[in-house]
């Protein structure tokens, strides 16, 4: 018959200075080693070999907190486990959740790396971040993203959801964005609570409802003639990018970034690239009689591979030079460049025969249905050609129009 182990005392284990393994039973001894610091061991037999876990130091672990972690470790074995390696594969998994354990702050700055090739630039970048540091961070920034709930999402728009509703809604998509992206890489788990449709859409008034679409203010196409008229007098580069821009109908960005070199002077052509796109394609635009006038008058004195070129050498003009003149010439701060473009959209509408599907496409604007994306291919290249020609022809007639005659009627036809 086996000789019965007797437990352990607390005095024993206290005293305990003689080095080596004093059995309290159960498997479980406290071991001294030659420098006299104390440990508990949990010994087994597994598979035919003694296995040998540590419980951890005494007095860090008291001799009842020891007995209580043998009894876990048998139950383990009991299942016929290798209470060890157990462990061992527990440890690994905390790690490998510790290391999931990502901010929203550390998540959204891995997102822009991420993504930011695929952005327009710089400003692009800024815009994304500013909204995110501005309205974001302050609530959850530095919250595990498997925390955020709705009830965090809402705390960051709610507040400027019926006043700054634009930016409100683009803080709301990119927070979406972000979390889906933390799904994807395994950072947390479920549903987004950042989604609007059958989710926010719930808790929030539609935009339209709180903020209807405010359009670009702009002039009256007939008044544009007499504006060019006076604005040829000015002679500066944001005065002949603005007249460019209008008689182009083209977005101030291609404009302010537009350079000699994607301008074919034989085939009056101007072609801007992707990058500088808001559809991210590659826009061939015809030049008018009017518009090559103007690039013809700025090679004269070209010393820059910026067509508008600004007071500081190496650079295009400034982003708020063209508003700036315009205001100027017109002694109106009501209106604004981009508005041009509505202003030759309202012509083609009103004073021309050509399809509203030309006017969009000589405007650069994406193709809203998916099936006649598919089969237009071409840009009507041709015909835009003719549109531009009876704009140029439209801005610098000696007086105000307000109709085009049989002629010209006739001519948009073709």
């Amino acid at each position: 018959m086996p000789k019965r182990v007797l437990p352990l005392t607390a005095r024993q284990v206290e005293t305990a200075r003689k080095p080596g393994f004093y059995a309290d039973g159960n498997g479980l001894y406290l071991r001294v080693a030659p420098g006299g610091s104390r440990s508990w061991v949990y010994r087994f037999m597994l598979n035919g070999r003694r296995r040998d876990m540590g419980l951890g130091p005494y007095p860090l672990v008291t001799l009842a907190s020891a007995r209580e972690r043998v009894a876990a470790a048998r139950l383990v074995k009991l299942d016929g486990t290798d209470p060890l390696e157990e462990r061992r594969a527990g440890a690994l998994k905390a790690r490998v959740e510790r290391a999931k354990v990502v901010t929203f702050a550390e998540a959204a700055q891995q997102y822009v790396s991420a993504h930011r090739a695929g952005w327009r630039g710089a400003r692009a970048v800024q815009d994304w971040t500013g909204t995110i540091e501005a309205y974001v961070l302050p609530i959850f920034g530095d919250l595990p993203v498997a925390e955020i709930d709705t009830g965090l999402v809402m705390q960051a728009i709610q507040p400027i959801w019926n006043t700054k509703t634009a930016t409100a809604t683009r803080v709301r998509a990119r927070v979406e964005a972000v979390l889906d992206w933390c799904r994807v890489r395994g950072y947390r788990q479920g549903e987004n609570p950042a989604r609007w449709k059958g989710h926010i859409e719930a808790l929030l008034p539609r935009k339209s409802k709180v903020a209807p679409v405010e359009h670009h203010p702009a002039m009256p196409y007939g008044e544009v003639a007499a504006f060019l008229a006076e604005l040829r007098y000015v002679e500066s580069s944001a005065a002949r990018a603005l007249e460019f821009a209008i008689l182009t109908a083209a977005r101030s960005g291609e404009v302010i970034g537009a350079r000699w070199d994607e301008i074919d002077i034989p085939n009056r052509l101007w072609i801007v690239p992707a990058a500088r796109m808001k559809s991210g394609r590659e826009h061939r635009v015809p030049l008018s009689p009017p518009a090559m006038a103007v690039l013809e008058k700025i090679a004269e004195t070209r010393y820059s591979d910026w067509v508008f070129s600004g007071r500081q050498v190496g650079q295009p003009i400034g982003k708020m030079a063209m508003l700036l003149t315009l205001q100027r010439v017109s002694g109106r701060d009501d209106i604004s460049v981009h508005g041009f473009r509505s202003s030759f959209r309202d012509w083609c509408a009103e004073l021309t025969q050509y399809p509203s599907e030309l006017a969009e496409m000589a405007l650069a604007h994406s193709i809203n249905s998916a099936v006649e994306a598919a089969y237009r291919r071409g840009d009507m290249f041709d015909r835009r050609r003719k549109l531009a020609e009876a704009w140029g022809r439209f801005c610098t007639a000696p007086a105000t129009v307000v109709a085009l005659n049989a002629s010209q009627r006739a001519g948009s036809r073709a």
